[in-house]
């Protein structure tokens, strides 16, 4: 080793053992503890029978929470969501930048070393000095070569740094708790814009069966008036009827494309790049494990995030706290230097000097105590939004419970009444064969019937979309060991 790198090490060594051992003295500022928020024992809308509360590992959803589907066409675009999405693309580069800002956080723990080279030729004057000293005075020109090394090191007496980086930390986890959100919601709304496609494609279906039906109808009614048995009237408004629910035809159309639309960007693809085919709606939505709601807190990431976030907040407090107290700032410098570049590496060509300094403001007209107070009423408002948080996550759970529970038992009575609407409309067909029943009864069955039967697919196409909703609600597959490690965000690791 040099004698530059073996005086740079002992210099930076003795630095960094003082700040150690004056790292370790104290840290002022509150301690955290995560903050109470208001938690129910039971979700209320499990008390009605037919729902069973699970415990908290019963059962529950996984990474994956879309394959409960059974539905391979829905797990291949969701798979493309991760890879392709460009809003959990984005976030999964603001997380990034939080894990940078906190290794930059870290780095003032440590000392800062600085080294440089410097080469220059000069020529003083012989009229420099007076007459007293020109015995002493040697004029001409000189060089000079130095390799000066600069250590600098401010202490963490008060624990400032320290907390610096842990606020930094948990910035970072809260910014990771925000890219699994930014997941979860794409991943949601992907399901979503998929069952509610495949509902239309049912709906497609459907119409498509009632224009075939009523285009036999209408057929019959000109039969019938071709012999004088129907009149005119009964042609009219078999035609209206087909022609009016060929309209509808064409418009779930439209509103299909949009949502095909949709799911492109959602995988990252132009509309024009993705193609579904009609796959009609049939399964009812399967059964979604609900854990106990303690078990809440820890599965969603917006609550992990505004967590993260009251932690960094209290940190800030400390920051705010060691302002108070002064610096302590050590330094140190050497080097070589010689006006010969060939003797610069000898022994006798070193210098050195170390220094310290401790600094504490006298006067700044409140400007800390202000500061203090800034961050104490930013941590209460991060507090007041965690548990906001916590509230509105436990509604939304309550909300999609009681709307499966509520859609569950409205499609049993619709399944009865679209039989119901049916039998109306075979007995009014086959009176109306009979001569006995005018063409506007019969009129009045088949707008019932495809009335009932469209209402029955948009409630299976809701329950399929509310139970996505209450996925979304319980926080999909993930859960709060999920969150990177103050060792991996650190080191810049997931």
């Amino acid at each position: 080793m040099s004698i530059i790198a073996r005086s740079a090490t002992r210099i930076a060594t003795l630095l960094l053992i003082t700040g150690m051992f004056l790292w370790s003295g104290c840290m002022v500022g509150p301690n955290y503890k995560r903050p109470a928020a208001p938690i129910p024992q039971i979700y209320k809308e499990q008390l009605p029978e037919g729902w069973k509360q699970a415990q908290p590992n019963e059962g529950a959803l996984r990474g994956k929470w879309w394959e409960i589907y059974n539905d391979p066409q829905l797990n291949a675009l969701e798979e493309q969501v991760n890879v392709n999405n460009q809003n959990v693309l984005q976030a999964e580069s603001v997380y990034r930048e939080a894990r940078d800002a906190a290794r930059i956080a870290r780095s003032a723990l440590f000392p800062t070393v600085a080294g440089a080279f410097d080469a220059s030729r000069s020529k003083t004057s012989s009229n420099l000095g007076s007459a007293a000293n020109k015995i002493n005075f040697i004029s001409g020109t000189r060089n000079d070569f130095t390799l000066p090394v600069d250590v600098s090191y401010q202490a963490d007496v008060w624990g400032a740094v320290r907390r610096n980086v842990r606020a930094n930390v948990a910035t970072a986890q809260a910014s990771a708790a925000d890219l699994e959100n930014v997941r979860l919601i794409m991943h949601a709304q992907l399901a979503q814009l998929y069952f509610e496609l495949r509902g239309l494609d049912a709906n497609q279906d459907l119409l498509e069966r009632t224009v075939k039906s009523f285009e036999d109808y209408l057929q019959l009614t000109k039969d019938r008036f071709s012999v004088g048995i129907s009149s005119g009237s009964d042609v009219a408004q078999a035609q209206t009827q087909l022609e009016t629910t060929r309209v509808q035809l064409i418009d779930v159309s439209v509103v299909r494309s949009q949502d095909e639309h949709a799911i492109a960007i959602l995988i990252g693809k132009p509309p024009s790049a993705l193609s579904l085919a009609r796959q009609p709606l049939h399964a009812p939505p399967p059964a979604i494990p609900v854990a106990i709601p303690s078990t809440l807190l820890e599965r969603r990431p917006d609550i992990a995030s505004n967590e993260r976030s009251v932690a960094a907040a209290n940190e800030q407090i400390g920051i705010a706290k060691a302002a108070f107290f002064p610096t302590l700032n050590l330094s140190a410098s050497g080097g070589l230097e010689s006006t010969d570049i060939s003797k610069l590496l000898n022994w006798s060509s070193r210098f050195w000097s170390l220094g310290s300094n401790v600094a504490e403001t006298i006067f700044d007209a409140g400007k800390r105590r202000a500061q203090l107070d800034l961050e104490r009423a930013a941590y209460d408002a991060t507090v007041a939004g965690y548990r906001q948080t916590v509230l509105t996550a436990f509604q939304q759970v309550e909300d999609q419970l009681a709307a499966l529970r509520i859609l569950e038992q409205e499609a049993a009575t619709e399944d009865r009444a679209v039989k119901a609407a049916q039998e109306s409309l075979d007995i009014s067909t086959a009176q109306y064969k009979a001569g006995t029943a005018s063409y506007l009864q019969v009129l009045t069955a088949q707008t019932v019937a495809l009335q009932d039967e469209t209402a029955a697919v948009n409630i299976l196409s809701h329950r399929l979309r509310d139970s996505v909703l209450l996925v979304e609600a319980l926080g999909g597959g993930w859960d709060t060991s999920q969150l990177p490690s103050r060792g991996d965000v650190l080191a810049g690791g997931k």
